[in-house]
């Protein structure tokens, strides 16, 4: 009686297993859409504001792969669900800031993203996010770079505001 149950328990488990497998390869056929533009668009935020080399290849090295339309692909996320995983945020980040994109911005989002990128940089929590560090070690931020990347932006969002004082956009109470 008892081989008959355990019988039936490993069969049930050998048709779950059989049937997660058909999934995951089923799955591998139904890739997301590469964010594979033009890294260096007419709307780049090269165009948009002066941009020293070393604050560009900070922006390449920790930002550009998740916030611009050009990310380069990892070999890993040609197995699903990770690339469907890595669109998603890469979807995200460039739904929150794009630099391939900045020049299109409004002037008071532009000063709300320069803010948004010191306060980024310089929250231990902030950017690059974990997740993306833990393979990407290399794009993990210095003191120095950071101090280089929120003193450029804050720099930026403070000519803006003598150009344009009228586009300051209002700081909402925390």
């Amino acid at each position: 009686m008892m081989k008959k149950f355990f019988r039936k328990i490993l069969a049930k488990k050998k048709q779950i297993g059989i049937t997660l497998l058909i999934i995951l390869v089923v799955i591998q056929f139904i890739r997301p859409v590469r964010n594979s533009g033009n890294s260096d668009s007419p709307n780049d935020i090269t165009h948009a504001t002066a941009v020293s080399a070393d604050v560009k290849t900070i922006l390449e090295t920790s930002c550009y792969d998740c916030h611009s339309d050009h990310t380069v692909y990892p070999w890993y996320t040609n197995i699903q669900p990770v690339g469907w995983w890595l669109a998603r945020h890469v979807h995200g980040g460039k739904r929150t800031l794009n630099f391939s994109q900045f020049n299109s911005y409004c002037i008071s989002r532009k000063m709300d993203k320069f803010k948004a990128i010191s306060d980024e940089v310089n929250d231990p929590d902030g950017m690059p996010l974990n997740s993306y560090l833990w393979i990407h070690r290399y794009a993990k931020l210095s003191d120095t770079q950071k101090k280089i990347i929120s003193d450029w932006a804050m720099a930026n969002r403070k000519t803006m505001e003598q150009q344009y004082p009228d586009s300051i956009p209002v700081e909402e109470p925390e």
